[in-house]
């Protein structure tokens, strides 16, 4: 069974320059909100693949893997909705090497999983979360859910430009 950690200590690996592991882990990958709609991940503690690779000069070169889903409402037809995503990240953190070579999820001799992991997960997350990829959405005049119903219509409104006509009255021609 995976190790469950949030704060992974890399000395722990003792690696030396070229040398690397690959680690089965457990993160909690915590929830995001959209708007005012909340989205719990499926699962909340995911099994995650880090690999680890000690770099010389005592940098790191790390790679994280793992898959989750997102459990919540739709956001065309607030039906639930669960789409899966895969992660598949890297970073890379060496002392003295630059802005570009600093990992804001390495500290010392320690790395930031779950930060890391839900920061990732959040950027790999589809712009709108979706029951289905073809998924109608709702009517926008009587809020039905057309993906029950596409057939699903109403009248044609009348054009606004034209309500002054529908006042006009005309005389009944006289009858002699």
């Amino acid at each position: 069974m995976p190790a469950r950690t949030d704060v992974f200590d890399l000395a722990h690996l003792t690696l030396h320059a070229g040398e690397a592991r690959h680690l089965d882990l457990e993160v909690r990958l915590g929830e995001f909100t959209f708007g005012s709609d909340r989205y719990l991940t499926d699962p909340p503690i995911a099994p995650v693949r880090l690999d680890v690779t000690r770099m010389i000069h005592n940098g790191w070169s790390l790679r994280l893997r793992f898959r989750a889903a997102l459990s919540g409402p739709c956001m065309r037809c607030l039906e639930p909705a669960a789409p899966e995503v895969e992660v598949d990240v890297r970073e890379v953190d060496q002392p003295g090497g630059g802005e570009e070579l600093d990992s804001p999820y390495v500290s010392g001799e320690e790395l930031d999983v779950r930060r890391w992991a839900h920061d990732a997960l959040a950027l790999a997350l589809p712009a709108q979360v979706l029951c289905r990829p073809d998924c109608a959405g709702l009517c926008p005049r009587c809020g039905a859910n057309l993906n029950a119903d596409p057939a699903h219509a109403h009248e044609p409104e009348k054009d606004p430009r034209w309500a002054a006509l529908d006042a006009l009255k005309f005389d009944e021609p006289a009858s002699g």
